[in-house]
């Protein structure tokens, strides 16, 4: 119950994963990344430990179809998940099991995949990776965004949608987008207006990591403001 992209940036090699879906708190469940080695999505019905091994099958280096037949082979009810992996090449692989209701199905396009489960139909899908492919010279959580944007203006779930998330790696061992909305009317234009807000903030929190001198964040912003003004 659940649309989603996974990709690879192929210029600066960040991973990452956006998703929106009926049930709540969604980032909890389903997005994996692993950074420099890729990225991925188990869902429709989701189950946190299948999550957790795909992202310890990503690390060892396996190719995303890989990634995908392991855990199948260690998964007795792979009939109720769909599945999706981008690796560190830029490698898209996904199983999409029939599901319960609506469409279930995917698209693999140049380093990325978009998948979606009970949606309207094979539009929501086809949206999202219209959008990755238009949207190939922007930043990748920008990418993302975009295209769960255009997977819910398309129809997303009939049931509508009530949390969304991005999260997005680069080569350091934490994220740099990592932005929930776990139960809200308007998910997705919620994750939008956090993101819209925090994105200037992206390297701030990249250097607050290594620098623990430098200024918090709301007078770095404003510093970083003035300079692009002048």
């Amino acid at each position: 119950m659940t649309f989603t992209v996974v990709a690879r940036c192929p210029t600066t090699g960040q991973l990452g994963v956006a998703m929106a879906t009926r049930a709540p708190a969604v980032g909890n469940r389903c997005p994996v990344v692993v950074p420099g080695y890729g990225a991925g999505s188990v869902q429709l019905i989701s189950d946190p430990r299948l999550t957790q091994l795909c992202g310890r099958l990503i690390a060892t280096g396996l190719a995303a179809p890989q990634v995908i037949e392991q855990l199948r082979a260690n998964d007795p009810r792979s009939d109720r998940r769909q599945i999706g992996v981008v690796d560190a090449y830029g490698r898209a692989a996904a199983w999409s099991a029939p599901g319960s209701g609506g469409f279930s199905g995917h698209v693999l396009g140049q380093q990325f995949l978009a998948m979606g489960n009970a949606v309207v139909s094979a539009v929501v899908v086809d949206a999202m990776a219209e959008a990755m492919t238009a949207a190939a010279d922007d930043t990748l959580s920008d990418r993302l965004l975009r295209a769960i944007e255009a997977g819910g203006a398309a129809g997303g779930q009939a049931e509508g949608q009530f949390s969304a998330c991005i999260l997005v790696f680069s080569h350091e061992p934490f994220a740099i987008v990592d932005l929930r909305v776990d139960f809200q009317s308007q998910p997705i234009a919620e994750l939008r207006r956090i993101y819209d807000w925090f994105r200037p903030l992206i390297p701030y929190y990249q250097q607050r990591a290594y620098d623990p001198d430098v200024t918090r964040e709301d007078r770095w912003r404003e510093a970083a403001l003035q300079a692009t003004a002048g």
